[in-house]
């Protein structure tokens, strides 16, 4: 580390210093970094902002003259000016051995969901990546396609534009289609982002000029994505008297109508958009904060069946979209293990800067609806055990109500077991939703990781997961006796657990790999510790089966909080203007 001298603060500040380095430039390693960092000295030197770069460029020549070089903030949130930088400076070290490099040409390859820990930018030296593109060439297609989003982000942490990672996720979009659509989007929705622009707008580049073909198809679902963001900042913009009939005015202008009709959709390219649905209340916009569009079509592979799809504008939907992964992921690995928890990973899509879209999940009710439904005042709502239960009945007469009861089991137990394990906050009964077959499933993932709602600097969430006594009365058939279904619950949410500690590392790699997202939640290893206390990482089985069955009575113990959690959120939502 070499420190500058102090300036003078000014909008130009000019160093003009020589800086030596103890090390000789034949003794650097071929991936070695200048770090940079900037500091205003105060009573004790704050940092301000900081940014790295190669001491060699691609083709292997010592970097020489004049660089401009944009700068990272310290702070979270903020963004630093691009500026010329002098501070501290620091090489970073990784392959200091030929011997070491010529090992790793022989080395077997490593499962790739192992080898998926050396694309961090803990590991910057090419043979050590080249190795580990040579161990996911093993994965298959839909493999891939489970892990694209992670893959998608540590292309931020290579070195040069050209490289074994882009030219890999080229070769499989350009062999996969499905693997080349959600390529495209990923790359697509962050095409604003000015440290990815020119590396993500070149990949998308070779991936279009490689599939003429598919450009078009993609040319019209973002024609369509820009038309629904017009929709949305039409309704956004408007007073509070618009109206649905208003949405539905513009949408049957030829221009809108044209471009919404016979698209592939981007959450689903098997899916054809074919019409969009304008009867009744089919089409409309919901009434939360950013008045996300809610558009139905016709889909013509199903007879007399629609396909729903949410439009949100305002909202960055990658937490969401990396939630959903996990979910869907922990589904896998049930089923692997041939336990089938009924789970509902609904499509979700960030096509944009805070613009994406949703899967409408069909005959499906929040909790909170069924509750107030049910009841005649919001503050007792919260509070009726016989709610959830008496919808179910009202869903699946006589014989069928068996079934929706073993499906709302099911999904009970495998969504305790997510939520807990993702830390999944903001759990108002807003945020519950079941579906009329009985399966249960949870919706809206702004905050995880253990970061907790407050209110007044109290935690708004007290309990482990979501386990209310509403909950367990549709498990236990309405009997209260009935404690042969509830230890059958337990069981499920034990088993579970444990098969997802036995993949507690690739849980941890896939989150540690989404740091570059910039996701507020997720920035540094620190966020995805509680995600390693939760699986009990470096514990025996035993010692983490001990530690969810306390979890799981206190969930129990304390849903009563969960109620009046509940009851203040549907008071609130009433009482609003």
């Amino acid at each position: 580390v070499v420190t500058s001298s102090e300036v003078t603060v000014s909008s130009e500040p000019l160093w003009d210093q020589k800086l030596e380095f103890d090390i000789n430039v034949a003794d650097l390693p071929r991936m070695s970094r200048l770090c940079f960092a900037l500091y205003a000295v105060i009573e004790k030197d704050c940092p301000i902002a900081w940014v790295n770069t190669m001491v060699f460029d691609y083709k292997d020549q010592l970097k020489t003259g004049e660089f401009l070089l944009s700068t990272w903030p310290s702070v979270p949130g903020t963004f630093a000016a691009s500026s010329y930088v002098s501070s501290s400076s620091k090489a970073s070290h990784t392959f200091d051995s030929p011997q070491m490099v010529s090992l790793l040409r022989n080395w077997p390859d490593l499962p790739a969901i192992h080898a998926l820990e050396l694309l961090d930018y803990s590991f910057p030296d090419p043979a050590v990546r080249s190795f580990t593109i040579r161990c996911l060439r093993k994965l298959s297609d839909d493999e891939l396609l489970q892990y694209l989003i992670q893959l998608v982000q540590v292309l931020k942490y290579e070195s040069y534009l050209d490289c074994d990672l882009a030219t890999f996720l080229l070769e499989r979009a350009l062999s996969n289609r499905r693997i080349g659509h959600f390529l495209f989007w990923h790359l697509r929705s962050e095409i604003h982002v000015a440290s990815v622009s020119l590396r993500f707008g070149l990949i998308l580049e070779a991936y279009c000029r490689g599939n003429i073909q598919h450009i078009k198809l993609l040319t019209k679902q973002n024609e369509a994505l820009g038309k629904m963001k017009a929709l949305s900042d039409f309704v956004k913009s408007g007073s509070q008297k618009m109206t649905v009939d208003d949405l539905k005015l513009c949408i049957r202008q030829e221009s809108y109508l044209e471009a919404l009709s016979d698209l592939l959709s981007p959450l689903n390219p098997s899916i054809i958009l074919t019409e969009i649905w304008l009867v009744a209340d089919k089409c409309r916009f919901m009434d939360s904060k950013m008045k996300p569009l809610w558009l139905m079509y016709k889909n013509t592979c199903a007879q007399g069946d629609m396909v729903g799809i949410i439009f949100k504008n305002g909202d960055d939907l990658r937490q969401d979209m990396l939630t959903l992964q996990m979910i869907r992921l922990m589904e896998n690995l049930w089923k692997k293990e041939g336990l089938d928890l009924r789970m509902i990973p609904y499509g979700c899509l960030s096509t944009g800067n805070k613009m994406g879209l949703i899967e409408v999940v069909k005959n499906s009710d929040t909790i909170a609806n069924i509750q107030r439904n049910s009841s005649n005042s919001a503050a007792t709502a919260a509070f009726n055990k016989d709610a959830l239960l008496t919808w179910l009945k009202s869903k699946n007469p006589e014989d069928k109500l068996d079934q929706a009861i073993e499906e709302f089991t099911l999904s009970c137990a495998g969504y305790c077991v997510a939520t807990y394990v993702l830390g999944i906050g903001d759990r108002h009964n807003d945020n519950i939703m079941i579906r009329e077959t009985g399966q249960l499933f949870h919706i809206d993932f702004g905050h995880f990781l253990g970061n907790f709602k407050r209110k007044l600097g109290i935690n708004r969430e007290r309990v482990p997961f979501i386990l209310t006594y509403d909950f367990v009365h549709v498990i236990q058939q309405g009997r209260t006796n009935n404690s042969e279904k509830f230890e059958r619950f337990r069981e499920y949410c034990e088993r579970a657990y444990k098969i997802l500690c036995r993949n507690g590392t690739l849980f941890v790699n896939l989150f540690a790999m989404m740091k570059a997202a910039g996701l507020p939640e997720l920035t540094s290893f620190k966020d995805i510790q509680y995600l390693k206390d939760s699986l009990a990482l470096g514990k025996s089985e035993e010692e983490a089966l001990k530690n969810f069955k306390v979890k799981f009575n206190e969930a129990l113990r304390e849903s009563w909080k969960t109620k009046v959690n509940w009851m203040m959120h549907s008071l609130a939502k009433d009482n609003r203007p």
